[in-house]
């Protein structure tokens, strides 16, 4: 919401200065989100009068005119404007301004051989609107050398606050000054709401055929000339961001800023008989004022003539074939209630947002409509003349009374700062509650334009928030054993655990979005119907994720087309397999693309490849709690995954993780350049460890004797798994075995075809006594008969 000082000072009577007021706006939950001083901007333009302009010596579209600044000597400035001419009075900038359209600081200057000492501006090159075709001609009265941005009154601050969706009334300037003068920063004046009587018999009537629509005004005047509106008008709306268009049309919009009454004028002459406001039918159309044809579902609020024709999308937007323009002389002024949850609905259905529906659907003062119709048909007569006739009102003024109770001490039981009563029985009146005290409670009613307001509870936040929040006493919690403590699940405990060891293994947070596009959806294993979002912000976010992967492969295709090709990343949120509940799992995902390790003189590079992402997840299974020396890995991995260069870590029958390279067509139907690998690891899967006696590792027990280190090398079918081998010989001796470790692979020369050498390194460490030969040996053969059991491998000669 945005207003400019003047502008509120209009309502409110004060000499508060700007950052009294500003302060105080934030202090009252209207945040300030930020004052433009457009003053300033404009401070080095002045008024000045071109004393002659002669043809540029050099160009035939140039004038070297002499100025009058009001300074002492005339300047000479060069311009090409082609309304430049000797005697009219313009807006003057010396060398040193800043052009605020563009930035540019003005400098002294030769222009096709002649010197230009300053410049003759334009209304677009002030920011003051799009007109470019000339300079800026003023009236032949205006005070030379005086400051332009003062003459013209811009010298105003703009400035900007934030709403929260309950605060509609403050959605208008008025509004603001009410809130204002209730915490004391000056005095409310009233609005003038006085009848304009009818000339005539209301010619127009008004039909309701919804119940969105509970009461309908509408006012005919005729006899009027719609030109431009007058300069403070448009200087009120140019200051706030919007465009003047001509005075009828700006009048509504000043309303909507001003009052919170958003209004609609029809030109009563494109209007066929009386007006019907009822249900969209399927397939009407509307050619609407933002010029854009609109094809109409059924069921939305729309305002009709006798026709049939919808003119206009209640409470959201007027149609272009029945708006006012500068021919118009006889017009239909609406003012309505629309109920804010089909204002809502039309203006998602049809993507539209404007000022109205951003009003309307919050909820517009319910008493409203009748004197809102009186203020604008006010404003219609001293602006464009005519006779107004009688209004005709449709519906009734809905019920919006609530008589509310307020205990005096509530206040300080639930806001920590003792306000008086008298002050509180002030502080709702002033922001318009009917207030009436009695047997020790304070009584009021809201206003019609506080639909915020319900219970006990918010009229404590009146008080506190009129009184001043930082009035409330700082109170530290008391430090002592009865605070309970911080209740972390198991859950959350282990998440936290994985994000730390993801974080500390080089890769970076990401958090995306849980929906994507359809086709995504399909490279990771497709989604079903149910997972299809009803109404999605964006066609590429229409379908919930069955993959955590498919966010953060798009996010390295984007980091690498800014130039960051080598890039580590993991996120912890849900994938989704279908609709219920269950069908959500908690997922700890990364990915990494480019070189895992980097070019350096004394080493060579690396590119990243499936044993990377598989350390990746066996670590977050341990920092999860898994029993990792009990993981078995498959070649299973889903289709996304590379067929040959990807696994599953199991846990008996139990998926925990996938691990590998990304399939090359899905990284093709990313746009991706390989290679990238991924890993997913299931965290909700992983078996909580099972508790022993107490919270605390077990004691450390160090051997005393040395590790001794047998290498074996087996001959086994290419196809079996160099793990099971590794599990086999692990098993072959769990008290005297601490370590095998896999070393090489061959196929060649010396092993068969169809066969492959695996050569295994395991580690005995005795705990009792050093290890005989014999000893030794016996381990040796146990190693051997276990791994030749398990595989059918044989140990190469």
């Amino acid at each position: 919401m945005k207003f400019t000082l003047s502008w509120l000072k209009q309502h409110l009577e004060t000499d508060a200065p700007l950052d009294v007021i500003t302060d105080k706006l934030t202090a009252l939950g209207l945040e300030v989100e930020g004052v433009e001083d457009t003053g300033k901007a404009l401070a080095p333009f002045v008024i000045a009068k071109v004393l002659s302009a002669e043809k540029h010596p050099n160009a035939d579209k140039l004038r070297v005119a002499m100025v009058d600044t009001g300074a002492g000597e005339p300047v000479q400035v060069v311009c090409g404007a082609p309304n430049c001419r000797a005697g009219i009075t313009v807006v003057f900038a010396s060398p040193g301004a800043v052009i605020p359209a563009t930035g540019d600081t003005l400098k002294v200057g030769a222009i096709r051989g002649v010197e230009s000492r300053g410049m003759l501006c334009s209304e677009r090159e002030l920011n003051l609107s799009e007109e470019h075709n000339g300079i800026i001609e003023l009236p032949e009265d205006a005070p030379v050398g005086t400051g332009f941005a003062a003459w013209r009154k811009l010298d105003d601050a703009v400035i900007e606050i934030s709403l929260t969706p309950d605060r509609v009334d403050c959605a208008g300037v008025h509004g603001i000054a009410r809130d204002l003068a209730a915490a004391g920063v000056g005095t409310l004046k009233p609005l003038d709401t006085t009848p304009v009587p009818g000339a005539f018999p209301a010619p127009v009537k008004v039909v309701l055929e919804t119940a969105a629509c509970p009461q309908f005004a509408a006012r005919v005047v005729r006899g009027v000339r719609n030109g431009p509106s007058p300069q403070w008008l448009q200087d009120k709306l140019t200051a706030v961001g919007l465009r003047p268009i001509s005075a009828l049309v700006d009048i509504t919009n000043l309303m909507t800023l001003d009052q919170v009454r958003p209004l609609h004028v029809f030109d009563a002459a494109k209007v066929q008989g009386d007006l019907t406001v009822r249900e969209s039918r399927p397939g009407e159309t509307l050619l609407a004022l933002n010029g854009k044809e609109y094809t109409l579902p059924a069921g939305l609020t729309v305002i009709a003539d006798a026709s049939g024709a919808v003119l206009s999308l209640g409470g959201v937007m007027g149609g272009e074939t029945t708006g006012v323009s500068e021919t118009t002389t006889e017009l239909i002024i609406e003012a309505a209630l629309f109920e804010p949850a089909k204002v809502a609905e039309t203006g998602r259905a049809l993507q539209i947002d404007s000022d109205a529906r951003y009003r309307f659907e919050r909820g517009v003062d319910p008493a409203s409509v009748v004197s809102g119709i009186e203020q604008a048909t006010r404003l219609v007569l001293d602006l464009c003349g005519g006779e107004a006739g009688e209004v005709f009102v449709a519906g009734a003024e809905p019920a919006w009374k609530r008589p509310l109770t307020l205990r005096p001490a509530r206040v300080a039981n639930l806001g920590g700062v003792d306000v008086p009563e008298p002050d509180q029985v002030r502080i709702l009146a002033a922001l318009g509650f009917d207030v009436a005290q009695k047997d020790g409670l304070i009584h009021a009613t809201p206003p019609s334009w506080r639909a915020d307001v319900h219970a006990e509870a918010d009229l404590v936040e009146e008080v506190l928030r009129i009184h001043g929040f930082d009035a409330i006493p700082t109170t530290s919690l008391p430090r002592d054993e009865g605070l309970p403590k911080v209740a972390v699940t198991a859950k959350q405990r282990r998440t936290a655990t994985v994000r730390r060891l993801l974080a500390g293994r080089g890769m970076l947070e990401a958090i995306t979005w849980s929906f994507l596009a359809p086709e995504t959806a399909k490279l990771f294993g497709g989604a079903p119907d149910e997972l299809a979002l009803l109404n999605p912000i964006s066609a590429d976010l229409a379908i919930m994720r069955p993959s955590v992967l498919a966010n953060l492969a798009a996010a390295v295709g984007r980091n690498a087309a800014r130039g960051y090709p080598d890039l580590a990343l993991f996120e912890v949120g849900p994938a989704f397999r279908d609709g219920t509940e269950k069908g959500q799992d908690l997922v700890a995902a990364g990915v990494r693309a480019g070189l895992a390790v980097a070019r350096h003189w004394a080493k060579g590079t690396r590119p990243v490849d499936a044993f990377d992402a598989k350390a990746d997840a066996i670590a977050a299974l341990e920092a999860a709690g898994a029993p990792t020396a009990n993981l078995v890995v498959s070649t299973d991995a889903p289709g996304w995954y590379h067929p040959g260069r990807s696994g599953c870590l199991r846990l008996g029958p139990t998926v925990l993780a996938h691990f590998g390279e990304l399939h090359p067509a899905v990284l093709e139907a990313l746009d991706l350049t390989g290679p990238l690998v991924a890993f997913e690891v299931f965290l909700d899967v992983i078996p909580q460890p099972k508790k022993k006696g107490g919270t605390e590792k077990p004691k450390l027990e160090l051997s005393a004797f040395q590790p001794i280190s047998r290498d074996f090398a087996f001959v086994v079918g290419k196809d079996v798994e160099a793990d099971r081998l590794v599990r086999a010989a692990k098993g072959a001796d769990k008290a005297l075995i601490t370590g095998v470790q896999l070393f090489d692979v061959y196929q060649g020369p010396g092993v068969d075809a169809g066969f492959k050498s695996v050569a295994l390194s395991v580690t005995l460490q005795p705990v009792d006594k050093t290890l005989t030969d014999a000893e030794i040996e016996a381990a040796a053969a146990k190693v051997v008969a276990a791994v030749t059991k398990a595989t059918g491998a044989v140990l190469r000669g």
